[in-house]
């Protein structure tokens, strides 16, 4: 039997508030357990919850750019639970009247096609504190810490139909909250993750199957890793004749398997019901207006620009357009060095090279947009090559506290671009290598390769590679 995959996302993005969703408390990451948690945070008698405007702000932002209509009157609801890093017994979030109702973002398919998502709805809602079981033997330790940070909940339609479908969709709402200035992407620390919701069902049945919920994955190789496992599972356990049971599952890395956590709630079971000490939020077409006019650059309308300014590819553009902070470090380096496609290039390539081998964000690059355009500006003018320049690049990203053209001086690195330097080193090669000449004359232009690499080693790298072959031709020619 055919089997087709039903996929749903629901992501969790925190939003980059400098205090909580309903009181001052700080936001800042990686504090002292329990150092960020004030009295509303701890649900003591008597205290009130205060709605963060900029969390309105930011999540209406949101609600533009996916082209969702905004609740113009989206109301708190508390959703009834007991855990013990939830001192309120209950979370606040909202249920029937989300801030942000059905809207879309496109993903681009592996055979070139553009799929459209649906986002049914985004809603805010606080966050739960952190449960600490590592370092307390047969015992739990509670971090309030996080306890009523801003969450936007960003839930999808079942639309995707595969895990590659999935991750490039999770990948899209990534890109775009950085774009917009409100989650710092940051899947390490937990500001960025998703719930995956995944059925089978028999190819060509319009009812959906039974749904596994996978909680909590913070890395796109993960969420792939964790739906292909579920997808699996739930095969296996229909054509062996069982039912799949509705439920919540946890996705272990280290065994690479999902293993069944608790059963799956349904929406009556959390006894939703309006927060009586928070007022329904009646948004004006003023505040949206407002808020339109802060709307950044997206990433479509960068992607399409980079590739009509620019003169890049849809590859290069779509790489460099992933991540805000990377489009503005290749913006800078292309303006600055007016190299746009070479910039392209060193970004996409040796840059990001080097931050992926040593673990680091484009922000944390010891060469900075600065120093790769000066760089960029050498290999241009011809002072150096593209190969020496990676030793200089190399130097930068060394810290040796010098600018790329202070590196070139002192390590005596230019180009040799003088024809008759470069003549006088060829003639010596032709001249002690007559076998070779004579197997080049005779038809074997491979030789040719031997010819320009002894070239280049007499010259330390130094000559000009353009210059080596049509000088070489040349004379090879008699």
């Amino acid at each position: 039997m055919e089997w087709e995959t039903v996929i749903g996302l629901e992501i969790h993005a925190q939003l980059s508030t400098k205090s909580k969703l309903f009181s001052g408390s700080s936001t800042e990451y990686g504090q002292q357990p329990n150092t960020q948690a004030n009295v509303v945070d701890l649900a003591m008698p008597g205290v009130l919850p205060v709605l963060n405007t900029e969390a309105v702000r930011m999540a209406t932002l949101f609600g533009l750019a996916i082209d969702a209509p905004i609740g113009r009157g989206n109301v708190f609801a508390r959703k009834n639970y007991f855990y013990p890093d939830l001192p309120q017994g209950y979370q606040i979030s909202q249920f029937d009247k989300p801030i942000v109702e059905l809207g879309h973002m496109d993903i681009l398919l592996e055979n070139g096609e553009t799929k459209r998502i649906g986002v049914t709805r985004a809603h805010l809602e606080q966050d739960a504190g952190k449960s600490l079981h590592k370092d307390y033997a047969g015992m739990t330790g509670i971090d309030l810490n996080r306890s009523g940070t801003p969450l936007l909940e960003i839930v999808s339609e079942p639309d995707m139909s595969s895990a590659k479908e999935a991750v490039a969709y999770m990948k899209k709402i990534h890109a775009l909250v950085q774009y917009l200035g409100i989650n710092d992407g940051n899947l390490q620390e937990g500001s960025f993750r998703c719930d995956a919701n995944v059925s089978v069902r028999p190819k060509g049945q319009k009812e959906l199957g039974t749904r596994a919920e996978l909680k909590n994955i913070n890395s796109f190789r993960f969420v792939e890793r964790a739906i292909n496992i579920e997808i699996e599972r739930q095969i296996d356990i229909i054509e062996d004749g069982g039912e799949v049971v509705q439920e919540t599952r946890l996705y272990d890395p280290d065994k690479n398997e999902t293993r069944s956590m608790r059963s799956k709630e349904e929406a009556n079971d959390y006894r939703y019901f309006p927060d009586p000490d928070l007022l329904p939020i009646e948004i004006t077409d003023e505040f949206i207006e407002t808020v339109r006019a802060t709307m950044p650059e997206l990433p479509q309308a960068k992607y399409k620009r980079f590739m009509d300014e620019y003169a890049l590819t849809d590859y290069d553009a779509g790489v460099l357009t992933t991540s805000r902070e990377v489009a503005d470090y290749f913006e800078a380096v292309a303006k600055s060095s007016n190299e746009a496609k070479l910039s392209a290039n060193w970004v996409i390539g040796e840059l990001s090279s080097h931050l992926n081998n040593d673990d680091l964000e484009i922000s944390q690059s010891p060469v900075s947009a600065e120093m790769l355009s000066s760089l960029v500006s050498r290999i241009a003018d011809k002072t150096i090559s593209g190969k020496i320049a990676k030793e200089v690049f190399q130097a930068l990203w060394a810290g040796e506290g010098k600018t790329a053209d202070e590196i070139i001086e002192s390590k005596g690195l230019k180009q040799i671009t003088d024809s008759g330097a470069i003549e006088a080193l060829i003639d010596e090669i032709i001249t002690n290598n007559p076998a070779q000449v004579e197997q080049y004359r005779s038809g074997k232009e491979k030789v040719f390769g031997f010819f320009v690499g002894q070239v280049m080693k007499a010259s330390q790298g130094k000559a000009n590679p353009a210059q080596v072959n049509d000088l070489l031709k040349d004379k090879l020619k008699g």
